[in-house]
């Protein structure tokens, strides 16, 4: 069986673990600069962030918008970074394409059918988060809807679903990880700032989704996360976001040594 999925060398998604890392939302060119500048000299090739905000709550910071796309085209032009933005609605797909590389559908939108058609009509790749409720066949039904308008590069990604568990912000489900690449041949990641709503979990959950074969991690990046205007407490430092670059490095090593 053939993989339907182009892995683009040139749009950062290649062999082994890819690491995505970013602030869960723009803020202001200030903070992009300071975390392009740190992220550029650590090698990551494709950073998000967010411009438009799907809040649980109205009053929340919704995002900069298409000032926030642009203040990321910047940083991505001066950087060479590739970006990965979510998307809301359709009427920004088109807006959008000049600003993004990769097309983020997040979980609140996973079944956001209109949406989905409209990003199946684009040339370009398209990360499909989970939705907190939803079964994997259901997800894998909904790439279906991207898939039928021509996209065939797809990422799927999971973020955490909805349990009686309260502890943490989501419960991680790493056994996707086997299933989707079982059941689909479409890349999969891991997003374990989401996953777990707890900055002191991303570096295990990271290492789980590592060893469990995922295509790589979104992590969300903060240089002030105390300061952030929108998910702090699941963002890490930038002292914080070395060390786990650095044990991942070990990690991969590890399993080279005995394969």
């Amino acid at each position: 069986m053939t993989n339907d999925i182009k892995v683009d060398y040139e749009s950062g998604f290649g062999e082994g673990f890819n690491i995505i890392a970013g602030p869960c939302a723009v803020e202001s060119i200030e903070q992009m600069e300071r975390i392009g500048e740190f992220l550029s000299k650590l090698g990551i090739q494709i950073i998000r962030g967010g411009a438009f905000k799907p809040r649980t709550s109205p009053s929340s910071f919704q995002g900069l918008g298409m000032n926030g796309l642009k203040i990321l085209k910047d940083i991505k032009d001066f950087y060479g970074f590739k970006v990965i933005s979510e998307i809301m609605d359709p009427r920004h797909v088109e807006e959008a394409y000049d600003y993004i590389d990769i097309y983020q559908i997040g979980s609140r939108n996973m079944q956001n059918y209109s949406l989905l058609t409209e990003v199946g009509k684009i040339d370009k790749p398209v990360l499909l988060k989970r939705g907190m409720s939803a079964t994997l066949e259901e997800w894998i039904k909904a790439s279906e809807y991207i898939k039928m308008e021509g996209n065939k590069n797809i990422l799927l990604c999971e973020r955490g679903i909805r349990t009686f568990e309260s502890y943490t912000r989501n419960t991680l489900d790493l056994m996707s990880v086997p299933i989707i690449k079982k059941k689909t041949k479409y890349p999969i990641f891991i997003d374990p700032s989401h996953g777990t709503g707890r900055k002191e979990l991303i570096l295990p959950a990271t290492k789980a989704a590592l060893v469990l074969g995922a295509n790589g991690v979104i992590i969300e990046v903060h240089p002030e996360p105390e300061k952030a205007l929108s998910d702090g407490m699941q963002s890490l430092n930038f002292d914080e976001f070395e060390i786990l670059l650095d044990e991942i490095k070990r990690l991969r090593q590890l399993i080279s040594a005995n394969q």
